[in-house]
């Protein structure tokens, strides 16, 4: 199997994109606003990340740059699972991972639903650091910071408690223009109107309700049932991919899960960094073998106050040593960056299974 890039590379004129979602498209890009903040809603498989990434071809041909937020920790366009990023995007970067990452958070879950409280945190970090930075001119900001145009793709999880975080989100956020596509099956739909206000009045937000793109004879939503674990995986894969020169000749998941394997890791003390568990408590005596054969971020946090920091990539705990208390880690991260990291970060997100599924003796995970 060959390995693609990531899907924000993918040309928008490959995607069908109906007349409604075109026109809604267009009135955000040349709305009034005085900076303009797109928040893209619906429930899942209802094409939030084909109008964003629609929406962000767009932008792009009027603006030199557009931040994007993505808020879907199990499919984000610009990191691999798990993160949580503001990305300043330019006609170039499309589909750079962590590169051009302003900020990257790492959740360590494909969901928000372990921790709500956290994942608004993150989020809400994320907004403040664009709201400072980006979003509006001042005497002090620089012009090559001011007023870029901003899109935030968030998850499908819109009923429960994930109908309450898209409520805090929309009100921390406080867009210019909210998109909510809808499906067919009404009942998994978000609200009509504007139903994060307690009085449905939208306000100055302009609001967009639009459909599906894709429909049957009937008119009714067909749903593109996407295998979410494959993506993950395959999205992991073209991650670490990143370990190699780009003209290493490695194309299938086995030529990479080999390359992986007898790829010469970085030796990392673990007096060097802090290591801290996400939504789960290990024993103490547990925490460093706990870190064997799993994903961790790798995360800086030099002012020491151990309150958000900020992931710069990620890695694979490929082995550790007892004795020397050290771990070895592959990472596409370059040294120089490797050497600021002082936080692992250990969640959910676990090694590909197609990366473990080599069957030489000195390919072992273990070491």
């Amino acid at each position: 199997m060959a390995i693609a890039s990531s899907s924000m590379e993918v040309d928008d004129s490959e995607i069908y994109i109906p007349k409604d979602w075109s026109e809604a498209a267009e009135t955000i890009a040349s709305g009034g606003a005085t900076t303009l903040t797109a928040f893209i809603c619906g429930p899942k498989n209802s094409g939030k990340s084909t109008f964003s990434r629609h929406l962000l071809h767009l932008l792009l041909r009027r603006h030199k740059r557009v931040a994007y937020i993505d808020s879907d920790v199990g499919q984000p366009e610009f990191t691999p699972p798990g993160c949580l990023s503001l990305t300043i995007v330019d006609a170039e970067t499309i589909g750079m991972f962590f590169k051009y990452s302003s900020i990257c958070f790492f959740f360590g879950d494909i969901s928000s639903k372990r921790d709500p409280e956290l994942y608004l945190t993150y989020i809400f970090a994320l907004y403040d650091y664009y709201h400072k930075n980006y979003h509006q001119s001042s005497a002090s900001a620089s012009p090559s910071k001011s007023r870029v145009p901003l899109i935030v793709n968030t998850s499908g999880w819109v009923k429960g408690v994930g109908y309450d975080v898209l409520v805090d989100m929309l009100k921390h956020m406080a867009p210019s223009h909210v998109v909510n596509i809808c499906i067919s099956a009404k009942s998994k739909n978000l609200p009509s109107g504007a139903f994060w206000s307690q009085d449905g009045d939208a306000g100055a937000i302009t609001l967009i309700e639009i459909s599906s793109a894709r429909q049957d004879s009937l008119n009714r939503s067909v749903l593109v049932h996407k295998d979410s674990r494959h993506l993950r995986d395959l999205s992991l894969v073209t991650y670490f991919k990143g370990c190699f020169p780009r003209d290493m000749n490695v194309t299938s998941i086995k030529e990479i899960a080999q390359a992986l394997a007898a790829h010469p890791p970085y030796e990392v003390s673990v007096s060097s960094v802090s290591i801290k568990h996400l939504h789960c408590e290990v024993p103490k005596a547990e925490i460093f073998y706990s870190l064997n054969a799993s994903i961790v971020g790798l995360a800086v946090d030099s002012k020491g106050s151990g309150h958000l920091p900020r992931c710069v990539g990620l890695g694979i705990v490929r082995g550790i040593d007892t004795l020397r208390r050290v771990l070895f880690i592959i990472t596409p991260v370059p040294q120089n960056v490797l050497e600021d990291v002082d936080v692992l970060l250990q969640g959910f997100i676990q090694i590909p299974t197609c990366l473990l599924q080599v069957h030489y003796t000195e390919l072992s995970l273990s070491h």
